[in-house]
């Protein structure tokens, strides 16, 4: 484990610094590809996730698959980049049955919301992202860990 990302955080976040914070939480993350997201709704989950994708040069525009689960986007390099949103799934078998393992054992990115929702599924080392919203709506607080 890498001692200098576990609990790094940072507190004022706006809109505008997202950019720059993706790009820290790729380097921060490093081989790590499966990366989690936790905030209550509305705190900016998507948001970051679409700074992270542009971070990797994904080209297309990128929405919550709230619907379909998950959406697939191509990084820069040509990869897939796989944006999850658990939020609807009844159980963790529904995950099962659209391949999430699969998906997780790629070693492509995955952005994944509501991770609490496939809690068994997640493999022994992945990067967290909390995100809390702030007295002022425009700003929000972003932890990151490293688990193992």
């Amino acid at each position: 484990m890498r001692p200098d990302v576990k609990g790094i955080v940072f507190e004022k976040v706006t809109a505008a610094d997202l950019e720059e914070l993706a790009k820290r939480l790729i380097r921060e993350a490093g081989p790590v590809r499966v990366i989690i997201f936790q905030g209550e709704m509305g705190s900016g989950k998507t948001t970051f996730i679409k700074a992270i994708g542009h971070a990797l040069g994904v080209k297309e525009g990128m929405s919550s698959p709230t619907f379909s689960i998950v959406n697939e986007y191509e990084a820069a390099d040509g990869q897939p980049v796989y944006h999850f949103d658990f939020y609807r799934l009844k159980n963790e078998l529904e995950a099962y049955d659209i391949g999430t393992e699969e998906y997780l054992d790629s070693g492509s990115y995955c952005l994944i919301e509501w991770p609490e929702k496939i809690s068994s599924l997640l493999p022994e080392r992945y990067f967290e992202v909390s995100i809390t919203k702030t007295n002022n709506d425009q700003q929000r607080t972003i932890a990151f860990t490293l688990h193992e």
